[in-house]
């Protein structure tokens, strides 16, 4: 297990980490929400927000895991470099830079590969052990090499233009593009959706708060269950349909942009990559971690005990904190906006490069969220008064809860 990972299972979460090392899920994501997660934390944070860790889980429960998850991703790589042995090296363009990268990637494996040796027999002999179950477990798996073929030449095209701005893709960094390239490879082999464009900054994210290849594969699989749609065909469709929210917000805003035929570009490329580029990078780690704990949407749930959410069953259940995020800018720019008269002006407007200010944008989005849930349930109550249906005040409590 690498450095990094073993560190991770020894670190803790000051008050919602127990003594054994279980995480309480509600308040974590609660703390997250409201307070974010310091640099040192956000390593270990991450692994139980994004599910590579479950909550419920001891410290050392989670060291047997780290073991069990390290050999079945050896063993996923190695399976796909066995297929297609042709790919396994980066086909280098001539760069001085890719030359640099693979020179220091090579370094570190040499590396790895003699921490291994140097393991204990009781360790070899237990990972030799969880090698065969993982062998056993992948043996049916097929691959489209041609698919397969075809992914890793995007791959191949897409990791050189990771955000080299990033210090951790900087001097001796440059060999996490090839790490960054593995994580990625592995991944189109042995998920259905495979690979598209804009995985590799999203998947890069991990990388580099994690900084560990291996927890780095499993965490982003485990947030591309949840979000691997919106690379689909149909994703970004799904994610225009959502522009709706703007409808209810301001209608003569939503009016001007569909006029003109220019909101299909509103929300895509924001909602795609979690605003990766709109925020400096530090605020761009914290929004995406905000976004990822889905606090206002569980929470939100126990308010279905204030008689609301048959309405909001009928309608606009897929707006989510995220979405109040883009309609906070767009309405703060809504002069701007009006202004647009084809889609050009808004590719410009939506090209914002790091100028949104968050603590400012967040308030703004639990406004408008709070605003929204409001509206949303006096709608209700006016329609469906009863006479054991619980006191007003009882529901805006627990809904300014959300944001304290």
């Amino acid at each position: 297990v690498s450095a990094p990972a073993l560190s991770a299972c020894r670190l803790t979460l000051a008050g919602v980490m127990d003594a054994e090392g279980r995480v309480d899920e509600s308040r974590l994501r609660g703390h997250i929400f409201r307070n974010g997660v310091t640099p040192s934390e956000r390593g270990l944070a991450w692994r139980f927000l994004f599910g590579m860790y479950p909550c419920s889980s001891t410290a050392l429960e989670r060291s047997f895991l780290q073991e069990q998850l390290l050999v079945r991703y050896r063993v996923m790589k190695k399976k796909w470099q066995q297929f297609l042995p042709s790919t396994v090296r980066l086909q280098l363009n001539g760069t001085d830079e890719l030359f640099a990268a693979v020179r220091y990637f090579d370094e570190r494996e040499a590396q790895t590969l003699q921490e291994a040796q140097d393991q204990s027999e009781e360790v070899k002999d237990r990972l030799a052990f969880l090698e065969l179950q993982a062998q056993i477990l992948f043996e049916r798996v097929k691959f489209d090499l041609e698919e397969l073929r075809e992914a890793i030449r995007i791959i191949d095209k897409d990791v050189p233009r990771t955000n080299r701005d990033l210090s951790y893709y900087r001097e001796e960094g440059l060999g996490n593009l090839l790490v960054l390239r593995n994580i990625l490879i592995t991944y189109a082999a042995f998920h259905p959706v495979g690979y598209a464009q804009g995985m590799n900054d999203l998947c890069s994210r991990f990388l580099e708060v994690l900084d560990c290849e291996v927890d780095t594969f499993w965490s982003f699989s485990c947030y591309m269950e949840k979000f691997s749609r919106d690379f689909m065909a149909d994703g970004l469709h799904r994610k225009i349909l959502e522009a709706a929210l703007l409808k209810e917000l301001d209608p003569p805003l939503y009016a001007h942009l569909v006029r003109d035929n220019m909101e299909r570009f509103t929300f895509c490329h924001w909602l795609l990559l979690g605003f990766q580029r709109e925020f400096k990078h530090s605020d761009a780690l914290r929004l995406f971690e905000i976004l990822s704990c889905d606090h206002l949407e569980l929470i939100s749930q126990k308010v279905d005990r204030a008689r609301y959410q048959e309405r909001l069953d009928q309608k606009h259940t897929d707006f989510t904190f995220e979405l109040f995020i883009c309609a906070a800018v767009l309405l703060d720019n809504r002069e701007s906006l009006l202004h647009c008269r084809d889609d050009v002006q808004l590719i410009q407007f939506t090209s914002l490069q790091g100028r949104l200010d968050l603590n400012s944008t967040l308030k703004k989005a639990e406004s408008h969220f709070y605003n929204y849930c409001k509206r949303c349930a006096w709608d209700y109550m006016n329609g469906h008064r009863r006479a054991n249906s619980i006191k007003d005040e009882d529901f805006f409590y627990q809904l300014r809860s959300l944001f304290i």
